[in-house]
């Protein structure tokens, strides 16, 4: 079950999965998490959060149109290779859509680039590396 969540339910999964464990919770906070047109979604299996991600109103570089950033992905590991996060990522599509939103980004990071292909999203820059998190690609969906 996919639920709207609060940016302070997604920060211990964002510390374990993306920060492997190595912050406190409140070096894992994004700076528009409290944002008001910020959201967070989590898919709960029975009752434990097993994938979050954060979604941020945010437009990439020369893109035209409205647009939101996705970020803070991530899946905790016995539940990873089960469709959950394609399933969020296309609930936030759907939902943006409704919103009149036209595209979404992520920095994705070199490993999950074969999700994000899989769910729709395209490549749109080199290969960059993030300081001590390692090597990203931009990638793209169209909404509308």
């Amino acid at each position: 079950m996919i639920k709207f969540i609060t940016a302070e339910e997604v920060l211990p999964i964002r510390n374990e999965v993306l920060r492997e464990g190595k912050l406190t919770l409140d070096e894992c906070r994004f700076v528009n998490d409290e944002k008001e047109s910020s959201f967070h979604l989590a898919y709960f299996v029975e009752e434990e959060m097993a994938c979050i991600a954060s979604f941020h109103e945010q437009s990439y570089k020369d893109f035209q149109g409205s647009a939101y950033q996705l970020r803070g992905m991530a899946t905790l590991e016995k539940y990873r290779g089960k469709g959950y996060g394609a399933m969020l990522v296309n609930f936030a599509i759907t939902y943006l859509r409704g919103r009149q939103v036209n595209y979404m980004w992520c920095n994705a990071r070199k490993r999950a680039v074969p999700f994000y292909l899989s769910v729709g999203f395209e490549i749109v820059s080199p290969e960059f590396d993030i300081s001590g998190i390692g090597p990203h690609h931009v990638m793209y969906v169209k909404i509308r």
